[in-house]
């Protein structure tokens, strides 16, 4: 039959080759993770302990005072009926920062009470994990204080907690005004990471000028936000990059979903979730003290090959790739960098994404020569 219809014919070939390549590049694309590896790997975190991580069990520091952690009260974004709230990863790694380096830290917000959390399993790590299984942390979590009863005085420091929700109640609250401004006046240190900078929108100055007029500053970016989220612009009230702008800061725009912060002088300033590790290192050394020694995590350095790569190119991100197998021994989180291949892919870059998919492979053959070794 199709001998008489060769267009035809041809038509089902080419289609039927398409569907075997795209069916066998996916099974290759899967086999360049660790699987096995990863799903041993979230059975032992699950179970993760404050007391089995010696940053925060050994050479323990002795109290230096006090930092506020502010979360979002929020749990719906807008009218748009999606769920939202503060982002776990992103407090929980500060505030063991913050607990390493001899600072006790309260978590207040604006209703107060339980608020709403934002759990991501593929973002979740050992600390992660710790700050789930800690009552004392789920206790401070679960019985917020209302942003209204916080008695300033009492921190050295604030800490806002990016997620969604944020954008939402953090910009108007008077009360969080009040922290930020005084808090920046006297020289206290002010840090915000991802949505959290939307506390510092509003704030103004004794002086009547914006806080942050013509200060360096990140946060969660107009192209981050809207590949996740296309309609952002009419669920929130508006795009944190634009907004901090138009309030004169310098906004400061690192790679997409990789670490960024600015620090101009007592404001520390992350883009995204990634940021969250240097950005309470960073408060830490702007307090006055040098923070305690912490071992990089796998994803940290799989951020930081992006980083390379996105910068020096992808041989120089592969002779570091190759460094950190052979001669560091520090693992890598090869996932993270083939996630930031499918987001070149839903961009429609489809030269980085091969690219990327090309350093994950080698990144895999790295990793098995040295287990032969």
């Amino acid at each position: 039959m199709l001998k008489k219809y060769p267009k035809l014919k041809w038509s089902l070939i080419s289609v039927v080759s398409l569907f075997v390549v795209l069916i066998s590049f996916g099974l290759w694309f899967v086999n360049l993770l660790p699987l096995d590896e990863m799903k041993e790997k979230y059975k032992t975190l699950e179970t993760s302990s404050i007391d089995n991580i010696p940053y925060l069990s050994e050479d323990v520091i002795p109290n230096r005072g006090k930092i506020l952690a502010i979360v979002t009260s929020t749990n719906i974004m807008g009218t748009s009926n999606k769920s939202t709230g503060y982002e776990l990863t992103e407090l929980s790694r500060a505030y063991y920062v913050f607990k390493a380096n001899g600072f006790e830290v309260d978590i207040a917000s604006p209703l107060g009470g339980k608020p709403p959390v934002v759990i991501d399993d593929d973002d979740m790590g050992e600390f992660d994990y710790a700050f789930i299984n800690d009552s004392i942390a789920q206790y401070k979590t679960s019985h917020t204080m209302v942003m209204n009863h916080v008695v300033a005085e009492n921190y050295e420091a604030v800490f806002f907690v990016g997620g969604k929700g944020a954008m939402f109640d953090f910009p108007d609250n008077k009360a969080i005004q009040s922290i930020v401004r005084n808090y920046y006046q006297e020289g206290k240190v002010i840090g915000a990471v991802c949505h959290g900078p939307a506390a510092l929108v509003n704030v103004t100055l004794d002086n009547g000028r914006p806080l942050i007029e013509n200060k360096k500053v990140s946060g969660f970016t107009n192209k981050e936000e809207l590949l996740l989220i296309p309609d952002a612009k009419s669920i929130f009230p508006f795009l944190l990059q634009d907004k901090l702008a138009s309030k004169g800061a310098k906004f400061n725009e690192g790679a997409m979903y990789l670490e960024k912060i600015s620090h101009e002088n007592n404001l520390v300033t992350g883009q995204n979730p990634w940021s969250t590790w240097l950005l309470a290192e960073t408060m830490i050394t702007q307090l006055g003290y040098t923070p305690k020694y912490r071992q990089i995590t796998a994803e940290e350095n799989a951020v930081n090959v992006l980083k390379v790569y996105e910068n020096e190119g992808s041989d120089k991100a592969k002779t570091l790739i190759a460094t950190m197998a052979s001669q560091e021994h520090q693992p890598m989180a090869r996932e993270f960098i083939a996630s930031h291949s499918i987001i070149a892919a839903m961009q429609g870059d489809i030269g980085r994404f091969f690219s990327l998919v090309r350093l994950v492979s080698f990144a895999k053959t790295c990793e098995s020569n040295t287990k032969k070794l």
